[in-house]
């Protein structure tokens, strides 16, 4: 099989999926998608480094660095021309841009009818100021979070109209979610990680503060996903058409969970911590036994989940 291997940062992630690899017997390529070309006067225009005039039958995908939109745009073209010429790629750009895009995620799990926050998503600053003053009050905020977010930047507490940011700030989109607190007050909530329609670890986040993850403070400690929990994060999984992904929950209060988040590059340095589980290996066998099947993951159809 000729395998490529796309990450542009993340030295622990990108060793550790290199050794589970060949140890796997893949000789993966390393590349990176900025490197990637189009070229029509070769028989493939597609051009991927170390490749020649071939294309890879798999792709795993770590990371896509971060550029204007116009580069981001054309490495999502890339990913989009392999799928359609065959090449198995994990995560596959559909799935990338499905969870990326927080609005769109919500969608697809309230019509799979998956359990999260009650979620508002507006392009006006009035409409947004409608919701907060209908929905929110002092100890019942909403969660303002970025849209393209990640690893909980930018997230901010709403109580009142009048602390709503201008539109230019948070380019013109509202993404407003129910703040799920927990009833003993604690700052805790939980990481599943799913690979291949499995759930094959998970870690709660403690935190100082109402925002846990790891990148911000969080600290990560052992926890077995009990089977609501884990059947939850698959079926968030399914949704979304992730091959690998982290899925953030949260306790609803009544023995049971919400999904928060649906990350399609997750990182697992922190959950590695805490679990005997190899991520890295699990990633690398789910992606290899794709690549045999020729399947890239699909999205779910709709319909009950959970």
């Amino acid at each position: 099989m000729r395998i490529g291997l796309a990450a542009d940062n993340g030295a622990w992630h990108k060793a550790r999926l290199l050794a589970a690899l060949g140890d796997l017997g893949a000789a993966p390529v390393l590349f990176s998608l900025a490197d990637v070309t189009v070229e029509t006067g070769h028989a493939e225009p597609l051009r991927v480094p170390g490749f020649g005039g071939a294309l890879p039958d798999g792709v795993l995908l770590r990371t896509i660095a971060g550029g204007t939109f116009e580069a981001t745009t054309m490495r999502l073209g890339a990913l989009h021309a392999l799928e359609a010429a065959g090449t198995v790629v994990w995560n596959g750009p559909g799935a990338i841009e499905r969870s990326v895009d927080k609005a769109m995620t919500s969608l697809l799990l309230a019509r799979r009818r998956i359990p999260t926050p009650e979620t508002f998503v507006l392009s006006r600053r009035e409409a947004a100021a409608e919701v907060i003053a209908r929905e929110a009050a002092p100890g019942r905020p909403l969660v303002l979070k970025p849209l393209f977010g990640s690893q909980g930047e930018g997230l901010q507490l709403i109580a009142s109209p009048d602390e709503l940011p201008p539109e230019e700030l948070v380019g013109r989109v509202y993404y407003l979610q129910r703040y799920v607190a927990r009833q003993d007050g604690a700052w805790q909530d939980y990481r599943v990680f799913v690979c291949a329609g499995r759930a094959v670890a998970g870690m709660i986040r403690e935190g100082d503060g109402w925002i846990t993850n790891v990148h911000r403070g969080g600290r990560p400690l052992p926890w077995r996903p009990p089977a609501r929990a884990a059947e939850l994060a698959e079926a968030a999984a399914a949704a979304v058409g992730c091959g690998y992904t982290g899925i953030d929950l949260v306790e609803d209060g009544e023995g049971g969970f919400q999904v928060l988040e649906v990350n399609s590059m997750p990182a697992w340095s922190g959950l590695q911590q805490v679990t005997g589980v190899d991520i890295a290996r699990e990633v690398a066998a789910g992606f290899l036994a794709a690549v045999r099947a020729g399947r890239t993951p699909r999205l779910a159809a709709t319909g009950a989940g959970g």
